[in-house]
């Protein structure tokens, strides 16, 4: 059949090399003050830039930790330097923890001198610093200068994304078209499928494994006998090698934040919802094998 779409023609242009589109940004706020935060959240959605408010370090972290448990990280984040508790840079050090160097870019803003504290916030990981108030136009314009940076100067420490081709993956799910579903997917790139129909058995396959057998493990959460959280807490018990390091990826219709805390708590590295969106899968089983296998290297670098 056919479709035919009236359309008008759209104002967004097509960003050129280093500019930024602010429909592109996804950003977090960080501060105290109530009323900074609506300020700021006002400002940016006044530009077209969509935000999110926390209102203390502790509460940020785990937001963040959640929305990279789901793969869906924050891309600029902007975070107050005067806080109590945990000032802007002990929260950028924890958030640096949990991100890495990325590409999530970490503002601070003040309305205060910060020659005093620019050291130790840059090597906290900011990547930036902003006057209060906030303005959205200079906003983009030292985000735009510093993704330009990051392109010129690509950190040697990022994570390499791993090449998915003849990677062993172990897909835990009780549903057999489900089950169907991933084998076929993981095949599209060229990966091997081996499937568990419980938890138990995806135990069982995984604890009489050799060493570096499987390079991830594909887990549903809601099973019989044993469910995946249990699943996931007994793989990381275990005494095998790669028990503790081997990436471990819920896969779930439940995806409440409490549903993410869960599954991290047992163990898992990734939390993605169902039905799965097949790029955003790939791109988390390379960005977690890649950053194993270069874990295991670094290891064995460090033995010679």
């Amino acid at each position: 059949f056919i479709v035919n779409l009236p359309l008008k023609n759209s104002k967004r242009k097509k960003a050129e090399v280093g500019e930024i589109n602010p429909q592109d940004l996804n950003v977090l706020v960080i501060d105290d003050d109530p009323l900074a935060c609506d300020l700021a959240k006002t400002v940016l959605a006044e530009a077209g830039i969509s935000s999110e408010v926390c209102s203390s370090g502790k509460k940020a972290l785990e937001l963040i930790e959640l929305h990279h448990a789901r793969r869906e990280e924050h891309n600029l984040i902007l975070v107050d330097l005067h806080m109590p508790i945990q000032n802007g840079i002990e929260v950028t050090r924890e958030i640096r923890k949990i991100l890495g160097e990325g590409t999530t870019v970490v503002i601070i803003l003040t309305a205060y001198e910060i020659f005093e504290v620019e050291e130790e916030a840059v090597n906290a990981g900011v990547d930036g610093f902003m006057a209060k108030p906030l303005s959205a136009a200079n906003l983009l314009y030292e985000v735009q200068q510093i993704f330009a940076r990051r392109s010129q100067t690509k950190s040697a420490e990022e994570t390499p994304l791993a090449d998915l081709e003849g990677r062993r993956i172990l897909v835990a799910e009780d549903m057999m078209v489900n089950a169907q579903i991933m084998m076929m997917l993981l095949e599209m790139r060229q990966m091997q499928g081996e499937h568990a129909l419980n938890g138990k058995i995806v135990v069982d396959m995984f604890a009489k494994s050799e060493p570096g057998y499987y390079d991830a493990i594909l887990m549903d959460v809601r099973m019989p006998e044993m469910d995946g959280l249990e699943a996931a807490a007994a793989i990381r018990a275990l005494d095998h090698p790669n028990a503790k390091t081997i990436p471990i990826i819920a896969m779930t219709a439940n995806a409440f934040d409490e549903d993410v805390q869960r599954s991290l708590q047992a163990g898992m590295n990734a939390h993605l919802s169902k039905p799965v969106e097949p790029e955003h899968m790939y791109r988390t089983l390379q960005e977690l094998i890649g950053k194993n296998l270069a874990n295991r290297e670094n290891k064995e670098e460090v033995k010679i």
